[in-house]
């Protein structure tokens, strides 16, 4: 699947200003009920809404809420509340993990430059699109010594929006990967989806 979104032009080391940042855009089509939390019952129904399947819903949903719940509200003391791993979409910038793209910064937002290097660096057969050898090239390249969460944290996310969205010629292509960024692929999965189950009834 790819997104049909415009490209943009982008300049050297130049990023997004917005008042959201990006990263929280990213997250907040998780927060179903726009109260700025995002509990695991949410994740479990935006992966649902995107077209995941029930198992790889249910197990995104515990471990994504599991890893970032906590550092996402580290001034928030223990309750019961805590107990139900909700992520606090304000403060998304906190749980960024090691061994990433750096597209997102330390505060959230969208860096051009970096999104450019992905597929100047790594897409080799097409200049526009990832395959899944080139994306395990940029995972491995990626990593940073003995950082072994920020592996598997890439490693699982990347995977999945593969296997979620790569085409019928298995390319992740460029727009795809921006419009996940934003979060405005999640929401056009979601859109697609829901019109294809009208025309089915």
């Amino acid at each position: 699947m790819a997104s049909s979104l415009p490209s943009r032009d982008f300049q050297e080391g130049a990023v997004d200003r917005e008042p959201e940042n990006v990263l929280q855009k990213h997250v907040a089509f998780f927060d179903r009920n726009h109260d700025g939390l995002v509990y695991p019952w949410e994740t479990f129904a935006g992966f649902r809404a995107i077209g995941a399947g029930y198992l790889l819903s249910l197990i995104s949903s515990f471990f994504i809420n599991f890893a970032l719940s906590r550092k996402t509200r580290p001034d928030k003391p223990l309750s019961l509340g805590s107990l139900m791993f909700p992520i606090e979409i304000k403060n998304i910038q906190f749980a960024k993990h090691g061994s990433d793209s750096g597209v997102y910064d330390t505060e959230g937002r969208f860096v051009p430059s970096k999104f450019e290097q992905i597929f100047t660096k790594f897409a080799i057969t097409h200049t526009d699109a990832l395959t899944s050898d080139e994306l395990s090239a940029m995972l491995k390249a990626n990593r940073e010594p003995h950082d072994y969460k920020g592996w598997v944290a890439s490693w699982t996310e990347w995977k999945t929006l593969y296997l979620l969205c790569k085409d019928d010629q298995g390319l992740l292509r460029k727009e795809t990967i921006r419009a996940v960024y934003d979060g405005s692929l999640f929401e056009q999965m979601e859109r697609e989806r829901s019109a294809a189950a009208k025309k089915k009834e």
